[in-house]
């Protein structure tokens, strides 16, 4: 009962400044009237007005019947009413009493702890996340309209670089704040996303409070110069990946041996997951982490350099699926510093070690374990790469390692001592990597800041491209794109440089014949040096 003598006070305070509106309106009314001179075009808007205080009334009565009060209408919107209305139909002044009907008031300024409370909500924090990363896109592009697509502009570049058979400076991504004083220690490019790529830094010195371990997720769609996402954990992250079919997460290594997991689905910057420092997992550091497998059935797998392997679902990494100790003889661990599966490959994989040496190995079976030993190398591998490129012959036996030595070498996983040996270097080789698709190209970066891509089938003496980027800072990564027309290089001071390989890296439809030859010249050649040192050594 109390609800419904409420509403009808609250009724009769309308009806009675409903009234007071009307009065005041008759009043202006005749004034108006008075100062018109024309009386017939005085009755018209007397007719409308009231009109529009029937409408009014329905509409209230409309109001009403839905269980909604209306408002009293504003002072400014009396003002407006007062405005003699034009001559029209009845539909125009009709909409336009629903648009008068329909004017709130003014919007109320938050205080200041209302400012605060929504900034801080879950909410806010999601939705600028999300949109500061399109306004920095929008910001940075610099397109230029003015671009002569009949080739005019090109005349005035070398020929090379127009024909583009050199390297050609494309961009570099740096973070002043979350690059500068770490080293690049690992990069990778998004299957899913191949404008995507994702590198990860080690610990600043200079800034103690920082944390120790960085990645950062580049975009090369836009020009903007800051990073898509920046996550972060309290080790150096000394290997990286995107999570093959999770599109959303990255996986790193630590050299802490915790493995972390971010997903780029939440909002915060640390790992959603990590790994347990425990003797169930790893405790010395992770170079080597690879999602293998297949849509339905693929694993993360593991490796420090105490030799110790795991696999490990993404949806659990509290303890692994399987763990094994990579040792040669049953009794020496060994030290790994990179690991490689041959392309479609689950079980089967090769590994580079501190002192030097390659190993085959595999994950199941008789013989999982340490498999065959690969000796060539003089000093730790650095890194090491299968054959990626897929095509008419099968070259996936093939690997190439780099090392301390100032090499680069070829092997095949079918003898135990290397095929070539690529001595075009003055510095430590940190990198290599086989082309994604030419079967005879691949690239490898060095201490002097120098990338080389070597073309087997063009010469096997020296780089067929080579670059040395701005400060001679060493480079410590290089990374195919997946299309295999750009190429990624990190250095020591963190910055990423991204060269466009252009037709250097596209393959001709007889490039694997033409590789198939080349091997065997090259194990010609080293049959016959094998022989002379044979001989020299009976001499």
């Amino acid at each position: 009962m109390s609800d419904k003598s409420d509403l009808k006070a609250e009724l009769e305070r309308k009806k009675q400044r409903l009234a007071q509106i009307r009065e005041e309106k008759k009043r202006k009314e005749e004034e108006r009237k008075r100062k018109e001179a024309d009386m017939q075009q005085k009755k018209e808007p007397v007719q409308d007005d009231s009109d529009l205080d029937r409408k009014r009334r329905e509409t209230e009565a409309l109001l009403q019947s839905i269980g909604i009060s209306p408002e009293p209408p504003l002072e400014d919107e009396e003002d407006e009413e007062m405005v003699e209305p034009k001559v029209g139909n009845d539909s125009e002044l009709e909409n336009q009493d629903k648009k008068q009907e329909v004017k709130e008031a003014p919007p109320r300024e938050l205080t200041e702890e209302e400012k605060q409370q929504i900034l801080h909500s879950e909410e806010f924090l999601i939705f600028f996340d999300r949109t500061i990363r399109v306004i920095e896109r929008a910001l940075a592009e610099d397109s230029d309209i003015f671009f002569d697509y009949s080739g005019r502009e090109l005349e005035e570049k070398d020929g090379d670089v127009q024909a583009g058979a050199n390297l050609s400076f494309n961009r570099q991504f740096y973070d002043e704040h979350w690059s500068k004083h770490r080293v690049v220690t690992c990069m990778d490019w998004s299957l899913q996303y191949p404008e995507l790529m994702v590198a990860s830094y080690n610990n600043n010195e200079d800034a103690p409070h920082e944390p120790d371990g960085v990645a950062l997720v580049w975009n090369m769609k836009f020009k903007k110069t800051t990073p898509e996402y920046v996550f972060h954990c309290q080790s150096s992250v000394m290997s990286v990946c995107f999570a093959r079919f999770h599109p959303n997460l990255v996986v790193g290594g630590t050299y802490s041996g915790q493995i972390v997991l971010w997903d780029n689905r939440s909002h915060r910057r640390t790992p959603v997951q990590r790994t347990p420092l425990s003797a169930a997992a790893h405790t010395h550091p992770v170079y080597c982490v690879n999602v293998v497998g297949t849509q339905n059935a693929h694993n993360l797998i593991t490796v420090s350099t105490d030799g110790k392997m795991c696999s490990w679902s993404l949806d659990m990494l509290s303890t692994p699926q399987e763990s094994m100790e990579l040792v040669y003889n049953k009794s020496k661990p060994v030290a790994v510093t990179g690991m490689a599966f041959p392309t479609g490959d689950v079980n089967n994989f090769v590994v580079g070690s501190e002192e030097g040496t390659v190993y085959t190995a595999c994950r199941h079976g008789s013989k999982a374990g340490i498999g065959e030993v690969f000796e060539g190398h003089q000093g730790p591998v650095t890194g090491i790469n299968c054959h990626m490129a897929v095509g008419a012959i099968d070259f996936s036996h093939l690997f190439v390692t780099s090392s301390f030595d100032w090499t680069v070498k070829l092997w095949t996983t079918k003898h135990n001592k290397p095929l070539y040996s690529f001595e075009d270097n003055a510095d430590y080789v940190y990198d290599v990597m086989w082309s994604p698709v030419h079967p005879a190209l691949f690239a490898c970066v060095d201490g002097m800041g120098r990338l080389d891509l070597w073309n087997l089938n063009n010469d096997t003496e020296v780089p067929t491209a080579s670059v040395a980027i701005e400060g001679a800072s060493a480079l410590n990564r290089v990374r195919w794109a997946q299309a295999g027309k750009e190429v990624a290089v990190g250095d020591s001071e963190g910055r990423i440089w991204i060269y466009d390989v252009g037709e250097l890296a596209v393959p001709h439809n007889d490039e694997w014949t033409r590789f198939a030859r080349t091997l065997v010249e090259i194990r010609a050649n080293r049959a016959d040096s094998e022989e002379e040192g044979t001989v020299e050594l009976s001499a």
